[in-house]
């Protein structure tokens, strides 16, 4: 008999007699092993097993297995998804563990502006130079990759941050192919249930998971999906854990959560912002509406090959400009001001000042970012109370 104090210390033994219903939160830093003999075939790779947080535990693989059987349903290919502690951490994770220095990533103008500044402002240290490109060209797209055998990753976003602008995923796919470099697409605003780019030959996909995919905005998260699985096993995964950039089981847990309705959601969503966008692209007070389900949108077509619904995002230009845009947000008393997205209930932002204030202005203006830029993240609330909100605080 071991005495009282050792007895605190000690788990009691696991009295599980059924299978929970709910995943389990696996909160536990290590994992113990039956044996020497198993903990050696375990480290060696001779056997599958759990070892420690950092490299993963059954609820983050879980979780992670998850979302990876929904960006390839249907499509029957192979993929390996490894959840990571950001959206940020899904992108440099995957980059630094695929590319070297000498390396070049071909990009878009219109990105996510913390991704721009991530590329331009701590991945170039590693020597691994960002360029931009216009990736609806197709003859400049060709050209630069013929030109440059360095160009080892075109990165994409569709439809883009926040322009709602699209690319021809298809065509960069086909592209990158021919030249020998990889294809790697941020699906964050469409997740899988509206865009599969993996349909379209992409290599790597990633998302923010805190945003749609939670839905919640109660967790941060990412995950890297390949459908190179050797290469996720050999190069991403080792590349994850070595720079500790993994994901935890309480938000693992927290994104399983969110992703069981996120079918319903994200209908919601379309449905919403389909109304709303009408709305705004009628009233008096407001230039242009960015939404792709709008026929007007210039990549309208373009969305209904590549996405099942346009999804919950859109923004829009003032007639007034900045400070009709400045006074139009002071004005919300329904919708929130928060500088992110997805969540269930409706976001307001402003890019220049928030989400884009790290890409230079020339950059931006000649993307469609303009000072007087609104982006709404639609959420799923009575579609009347929304637009109620807009109305009192756009007249």
């Amino acid at each position: 008999m071991i005495e009282i104090n050792s007895r605190c210390v000690h788990d009691a033994p696991e009295k599980r007699t059924t299978k929970p219903h709910q995943l389990p939160i696996y909160a536990t830093s290590s994992f113990e092993f039956d044996s020497i003999q198993q903990g050696m075939a375990v480290f060696s790779g001779q056997e599958e097993g759990h070892i420690y947080g950092r490299f993963g535990n059954p609820t983050i693989d879980s979780v992670a297995e998850k979302i990876t059987s929904l960006e390839t349903h249907g499509l029957h290919i192979p993929a390996k998804g490894i959840l990571v502690s950001s959206g940020m951490g899904a992108i440099s994770t995957l980059v630094l563990s695929v590319l070297k220095s000498g390396d070049k990533i071909l990009t878009q103008g219109n990105i996510y502006g913390g991704t721009s500044a991530l590329f331009k402002g701590f991945i170039a240290k590693f020597g691994i130079e960002t360029i931009n490109g216009d990736l609806k060209n197709p003859e400049q797209l060709e050209a630069m990759l013929k030109k440059d055998a360095s160009i080892r990753m075109i990165y994409f976003e569709t439809p883009a941050n926040p322009t709602l602008a699209c690319l021809d995923i298809q065509m960069i796919t086909g592209l990158a192919r021919q030249y020998n470099c990889y294809a790697a697409i941020d699906n964050t605003f469409c997740t899988p249930y509206l865009q599969q780019p993996f349909q379209f030959g992409v290599d790597f996909i990633v998302h923010s998971t805190t945003k749609y995919l939670n839905g919640h905005g109660n967790s941060i998260s990412g995950i890297i999906i390949g459908k190179d699985v050797e290469l996720m096993q050999t190069k991403v995964y080792p590349g994850m854990k070595l720079n500790g950039t993994n994901s935890n089981a309480w938000d693992a847990w927290l994104i399983n959560n969110g992703i069981k309705t996120l079918a319903l959601r994200m209908e919601r969503h379309s449905e919403n912002a389909l109304q709303i966008a009408q709305f705004l692209d009628k009233h008096t007070n407001v230039e242009r509406v960015n939404y792709t389900g709008l026929p007007s949108h210039p990549d309208h077509h373009l969305a209904n090959r590549q996405m099942r619904r346009h999804g919950g995002m859109l923004s829009f230009e003032m007639t007034g400009g900045l400070e009709a845009g400045k006074t139009f947000m002071n004005k919300l008393q329904f919708c929130t001001l928060a500088p992110t997205l997805g969540d269930v209930d409706t976001l307001i932002l402003h890019p220049a000042s928030m989400s884009h204030i790290s890409v230079p202005k020339d950059i931006r203006e000649a993307y469609g970012i303009t000072d007087g830029l609104v982006r709404i993240s639609v959420g799923i609330e009575d579609v009347r109370d929304i637009i109620r909100d807009l109305e009192q605080a756009l007249n």
